[in-house]
């Protein structure tokens, strides 16, 4: 059986506050990692307004661990209430499945599944 990759879909995210606007951003990501040549590379955190707030490079292929988790801290500027995660892979680049959060204590939705 032939396994075709197609896009990086988020599965996943977690925050977790820490201090000074900073916070734990635990996303889980899936794709059909084929090895070096196709493979989920990167996820990026966005603002509401598309703008890249940060990035977490995958260095290498997870053939045998899907979906998989990485972690990213980051400085989240007070005024976003809500956080975009997309994926990105190597062949396809931007594409699947993304998720929009709420930053936990900016955004009357956050709930506790969101601010683990």
């Amino acid at each position: 059986m032939i396994t075709v990759a197609g896009e990086a879909d988020v599965e996943d995210v977690r925050l977790t506050p820490l201090q000074n606007d900073h916070f734990r951003i635990d996303v889980t990501l899936r794709h059909g990692d084929t090895g070096w040549d196709h493979y989920a590379d990167r996820w990026d955190v966005l603002d509401e307004a598309g703008n890249v707030l940060g990035s977490r490079v995958l260095a290498h292929p997870h053939e045998n661990e899907q979906p998989f988790t990485r972690s990213l801290r980051l400085q989240i500027p007070p005024s976003v209430t809500h956080i975009v995660i997309r994926g990105h892979d190597s062949v396809h680049k931007l594409g699947g499945k993304t998720l929009k959060v709420p930053v936990p204590g900016r955004s009357p939705e956050a709930s506790s599944a969101t601010a683990k």
